[in-house]
């Protein structure tokens, strides 16, 4: 799969960081603006989602288990099971449930058109 930043249309449009520090020495997340924005979802959700792009890295699927999730956040498991909910219930997360004692794979959807098209429902 070819990363996000080897397509010629995002290739100008890269961020770059110049002068890392230690706030930005371990990276960064990028997180789309009308996840931002939206009203549909609580700020749990959101931050559920940043998360999941961190995890990600580039790539279309992760899989942290929700007590790593919970942990990263400062969040309670319970919470994070709402919040996954919550994303998967509006288009932005599909989970792939692989069985006892395995973490889920996450598929996070972040184009804005899918969000239009699942909004539609």
């Amino acid at each position: 799969m070819q990363r996000i930043g080897e397509i010629k249309a995002f290739k100008d449009r890269n961020l770059k960081l110049k002068g890392a520090d230690i706030a930005t020495q371990r990276g960064w997340t990028g997180v789309p603006n009308f996840i931002l924005e939206s009203n549909e979802i609580s700020i749990g959700a959101k931050l559920t989602y940043a998360m999941l792009l961190k995890y990600a890295r580039e790539d279309d699927q992760c899989f942290p288990g929700q007590d790593r999730l919970a942990e990263d956040m400062g969040s309670g498991v319970r919470s994070i099971v709402r919040y996954i909910s919550e994303l998967e219930e509006v288009g932005l997360l599909s989970v792939k449930r692989r069985g006892q004692g395995r973490p889920n794979i996450y598929v996070i959807h972040i184009k804005a058109s899918f969000w239009k098209k699942n909004r539609q429902r």
